[in-house]
């Protein structure tokens, strides 16, 4: 990826690119399920920018538009928003729901980021 300013712009996911999206990153992915009516999603949204960037080596941040991808949503029994569920090697590991601060959310992704931060 290049420096330009749009660089950590957090790529959508949809029914076509998620499960290769998964199976081809060789880093963990925190997939961010959404929806745009959503305040709390909006609310974290800035911080999994900060945490995408920051962490750009050991972490890739995706999202799904549960109202664009039920499919997927129902695939995984996402019932609240937002839900983040952290995958390794394509499989879920981890799942945590609703707002909280980057400190709040680099703690639940810290077990699968490797290193110390």
């Amino acid at each position: 990826m290049g420096s330009h300013d749009d660089m950590a712009t957090i790529p959508y996911l949809g029914t076509d690119s998620f499960t290769p999206a998964l199976a081809e990153e060789g880093r963990p992915v925190l997939v961010d399920f959404t929806a745009g009516w959503c305040p709390p999603c909006r609310a974290i949204a800035p911080a999994l920018e900060e945490i995408a960037a920051e962490q750009s080596d050991r972490l890739a941040i995706a999202k799904v538009d549960v109202d664009a991808e039920p499919e997927i949503a129902a695939r995984f029994g996402v019932q609240s928003l937002p839900t983040l569920v952290v995958f390794v090697d394509g499989e879920e590991r981890h799942r945590f729901v609703g707002a909280r601060p980057k400190s709040g959310i680099l703690n639940e992704v810290a077990p699968f980021l490797g290193s110390d931060q």
